[in-house]
């Protein structure tokens, strides 16, 4: 796996008027084909035994030198790229890993706040939207989810997540969450709302994996959250145009969640989450 550091690149001016006149994004993306998933799922069963060792073994991916920025409340943010890269025709596979330090928190903290579904909408506002349980088998759960996402556009999505919690020991633990269905979602909160088919779709988002690693040690909690997402590629010829702002909308994502959840074991440590 290699690594490279990101620099967050604001769209163009003609960048952004050819995302709003359609230009760049048309009006229908194709469903993503058989082969492109398969590449998702290959390279999510891969990445799933490289943390499945990790987590067996208790080893963090916390480099030494780097618990001191974590300590002084900084969030590390960075792409991965795929030594091999997956054959995805017609999508385009993103794979960001986020770390944190989350002061005074403890594992239980964060176990009890990550399965308290019904709160995301309080705690991960304003993208999430609603958040329910289904079936739930003891550390399994089945949990869909209304989110928002605006980046000059607004999408809205109906997702469906099947979510796992595992620890090593009380001090040392994980989750798994796969995406096993995303609608986009049209004309959203108007009597005209209904849900497009993958078909239909823009291809905002046709896959979404996300893996939590936390560790208690030093008077607080270590969170890092890797994710990977399978998105449209981007036509031929317009990448210069918009191809930074749309690699940007996973990145910011995982900022976004890493960084809500932080300041909510933060309240919670303070007392003020229920």
């Amino acid at each position: 796996m290699e690594r490279s550091n990101f620099r967050a690149v604001r769209p163009s001016t003609i960048g952004i008027a050819l995302l709003l006149s359609g230009i760049a994004l048309p009006v229908r993306a194709e469903a993503p084909w058989s082969k492109a998933v398969a590449g998702f799922d290959a390279y999510a069963h891969k990445l799933e035994a490289r943390l499945d060792r990790q987590h067996q073994s208790g080893d963090t991916t916390l480099a030494p030198e780097n618990r001191q920025r974590l300590r002084s409340r900084q969030v590390l943010i960075e792409k991965l790229a795929p030594a091999d890269k997956p054959d995805l025709p017609g999508a385009m596979l993103h794979h960001w890993r986020g770390t944190a330090f989350a002061p005074g928190a403890t594992a239980g903290d964060f176990q009890r706040l990550m399965r308290n579904f019904t709160s995301y909408p309080q705690i991960y506002a304003p993208q999430v939207l609603r958040s329910t349980v289904g079936a739930h088998d003891n550390d399994r759960y089945a949990v869909t989810m209304r989110v928002r996402q605006k980046h000059v556009l607004t999408v809205v999505m109906d997702t469906a997540y099947d979510v796992q919690f595992g620890s090593l020991d009380p001090r040392h633990g994980w989750s798994t969450s796969r995406s096993t269905a995303i609608r986009e979602i049209a004309d959203a909160g108007t009597p005209k709302e209904h849900a497009l088919t993958e078909a239909d779709g823009h291809g905002f988002l046709w896959r979404l994996n996300t893996y939590w690693t936390y560790e208690e040690r030093d008077g607080g909690l270590y969170l890092q959250i890797e994710s990977i997402s399978l998105t449209r590629s981007i036509p031929t010829g317009l990448g210069w145009a918009v191809g930074p702002f749309v690699e940007s909308v996973p990145r910011e994502s995982l900022e976004f969640t890493l960084r809500k959840t932080c300041d909510a074991l933060k309240q919670k440590n303070a007392g003020s989450l229920k």
